[in-house]
C-alpha cells in the first residue's frame, strides 16, 4: 500500500450526524481526520471550533489533524491541544509571529504545520520549512468546500518538495482543497503525502469505498 495518508475532511460532512460521520472515518483505512476550524475573520465562512471537537475527539483513536483557518490562532492553541488536536496547522497569512506559534504548538507535544493560501508564494517558507511538521498548500480558496482545484498547485508541490530537500526539512506536503479520484495520482505524483479530501468523500454513495480507492493508489 503506498505510503501516503489520506484526511477526511469533516467539513463536508452532514453535520446533523456528525457521530456517522466520524465514524465512518473510524472504521476507514485513512488514518487522520482534517478539521477545518473558521472564524468567519481569516475566511469568509464560519464552521466549528472547540466545544465540537472535543465532543467527538472520544469517538475515534485516530490522528485529529485541526487546520485553524482564524486570526491571531495562537491565541488558542493550548485550548485545541485539550480538546484532542494531534496535529495544528496554522496559516502563514494569520500569524505575525510564525516561527513563535509553532514553536508553542511543539512545546505543547503535538505536530506543528503551516498553512499557505493560493496566492501566497513557496519562498516565504524558506526560513521556517525546518521547523514545521507539514506543509499544507491550499489548492483552492479557503472558506468553502466542494471546489474545484486550482491547477498551479501542482507547480507549488514541485516547489515545497524542491524546498524540503534543499534544507534537508521533514515536512510533509498536504494537499487541501479540490482532492478528487481524478486528479489524486497527479498530485501524488508531484510529491504531495497528504491528501484532504472532503466532499470527495462524505458526498460519495460509499465513502469507504472513497477512501480506499484514494488510499490504494501507487506512485
Amino acid at each position: 500500500m503506498s505510503k501516503h495518508i489520506i484526511a477526511p475532511s469533516l467539513l463536508a460532512a452532514d453535520f446533523s450526524d456528525l457521530k456517522s460521520a466520524v465514524g465512518v472515518f473510524d472504521r476507514s483505512v485513512a488514518k487522520w481526520l482534517h478539521l477545518d476550524v473558521m472564524d468567519g475573520l481569516f475566511v469568509p465562512n464560519i464552521s466549528f471550533g472547540i466545544p465540537v471537537i472535543k465532543s467527538i475527539r472520544p469517538l475515534s483513536k485516530k490522528i485529529f489533524d485541526v487546520h485553524l483557518m482564524i486570526e491571531k490562532p495562537e491565541r488558542y492553541l493550548q485550548a485545541f491541544k485539550q480538546s484532542g488536536a494531534d496535529v495544528l496547522t496554522i496559516h502563514l497569512e494569520a500569524s505575525v509571529h510564525a516561527h513563535r506559534s509553532v514553536s508553542a504548538i511543539k512545546e505543547l507535544g503535538i505536530k506543528a504545520g503551516i498553512a499557505l493560501n493560493p496566492h501566497t508564494p513557496v519562498a516565504l517558507l524558506e526560513d521556517i520549512i525546518k521547523d514545521v511538521d507539514l506543509v499544507c498548500l491550499m489548492s483552492v480558496n479557503p472558506g468553502f468546500g466542494g471546489q474545484r482545484f486550482i491547477t498551479q498547485t501542482l507547480k507549488k508541490i514541485e516547489k515545497t518538495k524542491a524546498l524540503i530537500l534543499k534544507t534537508q526539512s521533514k515536512a510533509l506536503i498536504q494537499i487541501d482543497g479540490g482532492v478528487t479520484t481524478e486528479n489524486a495520482t497527479e498530485i501524488l505524483n508531484c510529491g504531495a503525502d497528504i491528501l484532504v479530501a472532503g466532499s470527495t468523500v462524505f458526498k460519495s454513495d460509499d465513502p469507504l469505498k472513497t477512501i480506499e480507492r484514494l488510499q490504494s493508489i501507487s506512485v
